[in-house]
């Protein structure tokens, strides 16, 4: 469900918003990389080179999500009739993706750095990776929440994915972190485990936003919050008498609601409408992440509905 503070937002400013927040965090990992990389180099610390290939990734991942966001936010068109909101999707899993990748590469090169930990040829990283580790770990934790918070006003699931990215880098370099202390302490095998313990974490992250930009493709339900709010609406409609059936879909960062309601049979078709319109606009306008919402009307005859549904054969 979105955030309440998401209804302040109109599209063209949910988008100007997730585009800034974007640029704040290339510039925020660019800076990064090049300074976990010049530090994982100087201090020969395997994993803090390997923090700073995650955080590389956050690079590309973010030019992912602005180029989503800037796609998602296009107007409908004669050949995408319902808008282009799943393309935000699609940048999800692209971004999935690419974790997926970065975190088999780290994984591999831990691997092969605690064989050559346990056969002595592994020297301990120096101090300037501890700095490094202690640096990153604040800046990503900040990213994190800064980014997770223009995510729930905008409700959008590439910028949210993109949250998660920053923790994720932020788990890392608290694995950096501790593998380096370790191996600075008596035991090089730790700064390898570390980074095979990041490796672990990036691919849950990557999972993770797999599986939630998946479940938004497949036409999903909404969440039972936002369907309850629906139910709620639609009872206190002047003239709504019964709800008859209510289906709702994800459209990538929105949703599609489908309503069938009672009214008085006696009513006119003019009046009749004006009860469908008045519901149209309340959905529309109390849910923001509601696109579009149909509403259906019938008349409120449950003897008559009854016997139809009984006399009406089932579809094969």
């Amino acid at each position: 469900m979105a955030s309440p503070n998401a209804k302040i937002y109109s599209a063209a400013a949910a988008k100007q918003l997730a585009l800034h927040v974007s640029a704040v965090s290339l510039a925020v990992n660019i800076a990064l990389s090049l300074g976990k990389l010049a530090a994982g180099i100087a201090a020969a610390s395997g994993a803090m080179i390997s923090d700073a290939v995650h955080s590389a990734s956050d690079v590309f991942s973010t030019l992912l999500v602005m180029f989503g966001v800037s796609v998602a936010a296009k107007k409908a068109d004669e050949d995408h009739p319902y808008g282009h909101e799943r393309l935000e999707c699609v940048s999800a899993l692209l971004l999935a993706l690419l974790l997926f990748a970065t975190g088999l590469g780290v994984g591999v090169t831990g691997c092969r750095n605690i064989r050559l930990a346990l056969a002595g040829e592994l020297a301990a990283p120096g101090a300037l990776a501890l700095a490094a580790a202690a640096v990153s770990i604040v800046v990503k934790e900040l990213m994190f929440h800064y980014t997770k918070r223009a995510a729930a006003r905008t409700n959008s699931g590439a910028l949210l994915a993109d949250a998660w990215h920053h923790r994720s880098d932020a788990l890392s370099s608290i694995g950096s972190f501790v593998g380096v202390l370790g191996a600075r302490l008596g035991w090089p095998v730790m700064d390898p485990i570390a980074a095979l313990i990041i490796c672990f974490f990036i691919l849950k992250v990557a999972y993770d936003i797999a599986i939630d930009a998946l479940d938004k493709m497949l036409d999903h339900a909404c969440a039972p919050e936002t369907v309850e709010r629906i139910r709620e609406i639609a009872y206190a409609t002047a003239g709504v008498q019964t709800l008859d059936d209510l289906k709702t879909r994800r459209f990538g960062s929105k949703c599609y609601v489908d309503i069938e309601v009672g009214v008085d049979p006696t009513l006119s078709v003019v009046a009749a409408h004006d009860i469908a319109e008045a519901l149209h606009h309340r959905i529309e306008q109390g849910l923001p992440e509601v696109k579009h919402c149909m509403v259906h009307i019938n008349p409120n005859l449950p003897e008559t509905a009854e016997k139809t549904e009984a006399q009406t054969p089932p579809l094969t």
